[in-house]
């Protein structure tokens, strides 16, 4: 979580050079780039539906890059992570039964007091860029959870992510190509280790060694710790009202993860005799394959 918030606050600092959609096509270029040499993904690795479900998870990942760091060029860097967070806290409360759907009510509690609507002060347009980042980071996990279940390892990671970077180069390239020298090249390959790569390996090891509802309110800290790295990098100091409200977020993330259960995980589905006649490994551990344990894994891709 540590190296995510890091990446988004050096993120932040290619703004003026760039711009958001520019700082978040450099990390998911090379993103996409490192993973496609480290992992060398087969085509005999997948079925037509689980390439298609990566590809849209891939599509699902830019957008949820991009529109992130449009909200963070607008708002403080907790805030907006705090109004990310509800898409995975959303998907908890709506897998869960009974309690966990609860913490729905101080989570919108969170958002009012975040954006303080009666002071009129809040950017409008930040605040829609980050809920929808909040409504692709829900798709991603319920794709991840598919992918997951069907895909070994990180190897649906090794398709979705070039697959990220090309749609933020359709988007973003045209602008952004024309301003790139060679040091901001060399920053876009840190960036890209600093989120996903590095944060990827570290949660597998993680995985191995918690249950998915300890990881997963672990990573309901995730805004709290955004607005840390905010106040000491960015000097974004929050108010009072706008703390209590990611405190809300948080604790109804917590809550819901700690309620919420998946009832009907799946299991890894073996490829067709004609493609792959050995059924293939059960994917390793990762926020791909938290999802197929019980309670939602909150994957942090961005």
């Amino acid at each position: 979580m540590a190296l995510i918030q890091l990446g988004l606050a050096a993120s932040v600092g290619l703004f003026d050079r760039l711009g958001a959609e520019g700082a978040a096509w450099l990390r998911l270029a090379w993103a996409g780039v490192l993973l496609l040499v480290f992992v060398r993904p087969r085509r005999s690795w997948y079925t037509r539906s689980d390439l298609l479900t990566c590809v849209v998870l891939g599509v699902v990942t830019a957008a949820l890059t991009m529109l992130f760091m449009a909200a963070a060029s607008r708002l403080p860097l907790g805030t907006a992570s705090a109004l990310e967070f509800l898409g995975p806290l959303l998907v908890a409360a709506w897998r869960g039964r009974g309690p966990a759907r609860i913490w729905v009510l101080p989570a919108a509690a969170g958002v009012l007091l975040l954006t303080e609507p009666w002071r009129g002060t809040t950017d409008a347009v930040g605040v829609l860029y980050a809920l929808g980042a909040a409504a692709c980071w829900a798709a991603y996990i319920l794709l991840t959870q598919r992918v997951g279940d069907r895909v070994s390892g990180i190897r649906g990671l090794a398709v979705s992510m070039p697959v990220a970077g090309v749609v933020a180069t359709l988007v973003a390239g045209p602008v952004t190509l024309p301003r790139l020298t060679p040091e901001l090249l060399v920053i876009g390959i840190g960036l890209a280790l600093l989120v996903p790569v590095v944060p990827f390996a570290l949660e597998m090891l993680a995985l191995r060694r918690l249950t998915a509802a300890a990881f997963g309110t672990l990573m309901s800290l995730e805004p709290a710790l955004a607005l840390v790295i905010g106040l000491v990098l960015l000097g974004q100091v929050p108010g009072v009202l706008p703390a209590v409200g990611l405190l809300c977020v948080v604790v109804a993330g917590i809550g819901a993860e700690r309620s919420g259960s998946r009832t009907d995980p799946g299991a890894p589905v073996s490829e067709p005799t004609a493609v792959q006649p050995v059924r293939p490994p059960p994917p390793a551990p990762g926020p791909a394959a938290a999802a197929a344990r019980p309670g939602p894994a909150f994957p942090s891709t961005r």
